[in-house]
């Protein structure tokens, strides 16, 4: 059966969108998905289903978290091979960079027109490389003073979620 790693937008950022680990679990295997395991709270679940499409494994995820939280969950799923791809991707991209290196993991892939657009607006010190579904962010000043987030992506290229780079290494050397 393939295996995906389904990375969640926006939970447990507030006191009403609390969704822990545990609870994803729980509802995803209700959802009829097996081998389910999450990392850590921000809403990463690796998982195996007989379905063979990305958009109907996101969905299917939607739809179960929507019935058990009451709220939207966005939810972007990599198959394993992807997300893999991903990873190789970064160390590509980080080679020899010291800094934070985060990555927005897009629901679509952007048009290459789009894409290139996203990576030639002036921002300074900080790039952002966009390969396939995922937009590199690299933020030589740090994180919490950058100037171009995942909200930034979003209004580009639709919806996305971010995690940093040890998050992404964690979840495919645990899940994948």
């Amino acid at each position: 059966m393939p295996s995906y790693v389904a990375f969640l937008r926006a939970i447990n950022l507030g006191a009403k969108r609390k969704f822990g680990k545990d609870d994803i679990a729980r509802v995803t295997a209700a959802a009829g998905f097996a081998d389910v395991a999450t990392h850590i709270n921000t809403g990463n679940v690796r998982l195996t289903t007989p379905m063979r499409s990305r958009a109907k494994v996101e969905a299917a995820l939607e739809e179960a978290y929507l019935a058990d939280r009451g709220f939207e969950v966005p939810t972007i799923a990599f198959s394993v091979a992807e997300l893999r791809a991903v990873l190789a991707d970064a160390e590509e991209i980080g080679a020899g960079y010291e800094g934070p290196h985060y990555v927005s993991l897009l629901k679509r892939e952007p048009a290459d027109d789009v894409a290139r657009a996203l990576e030639a607006v002036p921002r300074g010190a900080e790039r952002a490389i966009v390969r396939g579904r995922a937009v590199h962010m690299l933020y030589p000043e740090g994180y919490g003073t950058a100037r171009f987030t995942n909200t930034q992506v979003e209004r580009a290229l639709g919806v996305a979620t971010n995690r940093n780079l040890t998050v992404v290494r964690a979840v495919v050397t645990k899940g994948c």
